[in-house]
C-alpha cells in the first residue's frame, strides 16, 4: 500500500522464486528447475515429417536466433506461402522455441495453415527485464529485411507477415504491433496480429506492459486501422486474464479495428490449444481463413 515503509512491509506469503523453481545465483544468472524438453530441428525434406524445420542465427552476438517451420511439400517455384512471426509464451520466464510444447504447436499450424512459421528466441527474464523481450522480437522482424536464408528467400510472400504469440509471447506480439505499426519494415508487409490467449496481468495492473489500454494508444490503433491489420484475440472461458482480453478487443473496436474474437467457454483454460492438438486444430481452421 501507498504510504508504508518498506522495511514495515509484511513478508511475502510465499517465495515467488521457490514457486516457480528458480534459483537466484551469486554471478547473477539463474538455474530454472522447470522440466523443458526440448527436440531438435529436423532440416531434412527426406524424413517422414509433415513439417520441416531449421535453426537459424539471428544476431551471434546475443546468441538470438530462431526456428523455421516449412510445411511439406515444399511450395513449387513460384509459389509463395504467407509468413507467421510466432513469439513462444512461458511467462517472459521459460521456455524457447525448441521446447517440445512449442515446437508440436507451431508445426502443426505450419501444417493446418499452409504457411511458413518463424518462431524467433528472446532474452527470458528475470535476468533480462522488460522490454529486453520487447526489443529483442522488434529485432527479429527487422532481421528479414536482409535475411538471405534460403527458405524465407525462396518460400515467403512477405507481402502477407501476420505476427502472432502466446500467452506472454502475444504480449509480446501486442507491444511489437504497437511498435511495427510506426515502423517500415519493408519488404515485409504486416497484414495483422493474432493474440493468443494474450497475458496481460500483474502486480501493478495499471502498467503499460500488463495492461493494454493504458497510456495514450489511439495514434497506434489508428495506425493498425489505417493499414488494414486484422487483430484475432483467442482466449478461454476459464483463463483467469479473459476479462482483460475481452476488453482489448472490445476497445480495438472501438476505435475502428477489424477485430476477430474468439472466446471459449469456462472450461477453455489458459493456453488449452496448447496441451490439447484436437482444439488446436480447431483454432487453425478458423485462422486459416484470415491467412
Amino acid at each position: 500500500m501507498a504510504g508504508q515503509h518498506p522495511d514495515l512491509d509484511p513478508a511475502p506469503a510465499f517465495d515467488a522464486y521457490d514457486y516457480i523453481k528458480i534459483v537466484l545465483n551469486p554471478d547473477g544468472t539463474v538455474t530454472r528447475g522447470l522440466d523443458d524438453p526440448t527436440v531438435p530441428a529436423v532440416p531434412d525434406p527426406d524424413q517422414p515429417f509433415a513439417v520441416c524445420t531449421k535453426d537459424v542465427p539471428l544476431d551471434q552476438t546475443h546468441n538470438a536466433w530462431a526456428r523455421i517451420y516449412m510445411p511439406r511439400p515444399s511450395p513449387p517455384p513460384g509459389q509463395k506461402l504467407p509468413l507467421i512471426v510466432y513469439y513462444h509464451g512461458g511467462g517472459f520466464i521459460f521456455f524457447s522455441p525448441s521446447s517440445v510444447m512449442i515446437h508440436n504447436f507451431c508445426s502443426l499450424m505450419a501444417a493446418k495453415l499452409g504457411a511458413i512459421i518463424v518462431a524467433p528466441s528472446y532474452h527470458l527474464a528475470p535476468e533480462h527485464r522488460l522490454p529486453a523481450a520487447y526489443d529483442d522480437a522488434v529485432e527479429a522482424l527487422r532481421w528479414f529485411r536482409t535475411a538471405e536464408e534460403e527458405w524465407l528467400r525462396e518460400g515467403v510472400d512477405f507481402s502477407r507477415c501476420y505476427v502472432m504469440g502466446s500467452s506472454a509471447g502475444a504480449n509480446i506480439a501486442y507491444h511489437v504491433g504497437l511498435r511495427a505499426a510506426s515502423a517500415d519494415l519493408e519488404p515485409l508487409v504486416i497484414r495483422g496480429l493474432f493474440l493468443h490467449h494474450p497475458f496481460f496481468a500483474g502486480a501493478d495492473r495499471d502498467h503499460e506492459y500488463c495492461n493494454p489500454t493504458a497510456g495514450e494508444r489511439p495514434g497506434e490503433w489508428e495506425r493498425m486501422r489505417t493499414k488494414g491489420w486484422r487483430v484475432v484475440v483467442a482466449g478461454g472461458g476459464g483463463d483467469p486474464t479473459i476479462d482483460r482480453q475481452r476488453e482489448l478487443a472490445a476497445e480495438l473496436e472501438a476505435e475502428g479495428v477489424e477485430v476477430v474474437g474468439l472466446f471459449g467457454g469456462e472450461g477453455d483454460y489458459h493456453g488449452v490449444e496448447m496441451m490439447e492438438p484436437a482444439k488446436a486444430e480447431l483454432l487453425f481452421e478458423k485462422l486459416k481463413g484470415i491467412v
